[in-house]
């Protein structure tokens, strides 16, 4: 088993600013509806002659019919305008910006941030390395294709799933972590943990797999949005904090913990909360409801230029 001394120098800048154990550093911290109206509808009138057969040399007067002038307005509703308006522009102008091979997933959220991605082994593990970046299109979706691009941000950082449980190691984790190190990538590895299993060896294991990282790397991360039945919220903090500690006491930096919003409030004790760096996962809205987060995963469904499929999308401040 790999080990790294407790007197090593944290592992990034950023982190060992704010959290490292290693030295002195704490948590920081309406118009009117338009109408249509038809052309007057007028009968054009016609005198039609008819001779008289007789020989009086007298003519029959002829009769002229005339159609009255009618006048026919339409209602439409506003909201209808606008409906066939744009169905009208989206027929001329969406296929201008559909390009061959192109995904498109969710957009970006708003405000200044620095992205990354987590992946594991649900995802291809064809990964263009080099190619890597978020892009989005004119319409602010993110998408795949360069062409149809009209902004674009480096991936930051990349997450990747290392072990779970007692036994199981993620089989992209050796080349993912070893592809991301090529490229200085600030990488990070992450534990899904299982309430059935043992904390200590779920934190051994984690730490086996993972070995030693390097100054830049990112803090351990530990994955928790499941509870077994029978597992009370006291038995389940209780087991985080030993796996917490052990994995702090290993690489001295307080490890990441990844979690959903209703996952947190529901479950999770405020010492956790409040003593370890949050990465929490909440997707359809502007900014997550729990305010004191590190990492945003905002969305499971967007798409980046290098990673065929989607791509979970995380943002970090």
């Amino acid at each position: 088993m790999a080990t790294t001394p407790k007197n090593s120098k944290p592992i990034s800048p950023y982190w060992a600013e704010k959290y490292s154990t290693s030295g002195n550093g704490d948590k920081g911290a309406a118009p009117s509806s338009s109408t249509s109206q038809s052309k007057p509808s007028t009968g054009s009138s016609s005198t039609k002659r008819r001779k008289s057969g007789s020989t009086s040399g007298k003519k029959k007067s002829s009769t002229r019919k005339r159609r009255k002038n009618s006048r026919i307005t339409i209602s439409i509703p506003t909201w209808l305008v606008w409906v066939i308006l744009g169905l009208i522009a989206a027929f001329f102008l969406w296929p201008r910006y559909i390009h061959d091979g192109e995904e498109t997933g969710d957009t970006l959220p708003p405000g200044t941030y620095t992205y990354g991605i987590d992946i594991s082994h649900h995802n291809d593990p064809k990964i263009e390395w080099d190619s890597l970046m978020v892009m989005t299109d004119i319409l602010g979706r993110t998408t795949t294709s360069v062409d149809g691009a009209r902004k674009m941000f480096p991936v930051s950082f990349v997450f990747m799933k290392a072990t779970e449980g007692v036994t199981f190691n993620d089989r992209n984790f050796k080349s993912n972590w070893k592809e991301a190190g090529k490229r200085d990538l600030q990488r990070g590895a992450y534990h899904f943990y299982r309430t059935t299993k043992d904390p200590s060896a779920q934190a051994k294991h984690f730490i086996r797999v993972v070995g030693e990282l390097r100054y830049k790397d990112l803090p351990p991360v530990l994955d928790i949005e499941t509870i077994h039945s029978g597992c009370t919220k006291e038995e389940l903090n209780r087991d985080l904090l030993i796996w917490l500690r052990e994995v702090e006491e290993h690489y001295g930096v307080k490890p990441i913990v990844y979690t959903y919003e209703s996952f947190a409030s529901s479950y999770l004790s405020k010492e956790i909360l409040s003593s370890y760096p949050i990465w929490i996962a909440h997707y359809g809205v502007r900014k997550p409801l729990l305010e004191d987060w590190i990492i945003w995963q905002f969305t499971d469904s967007g798409v980046v230029h290098g990673i065929r499929g989607n791509v979970d999308l995380n943002v970090m401040r």
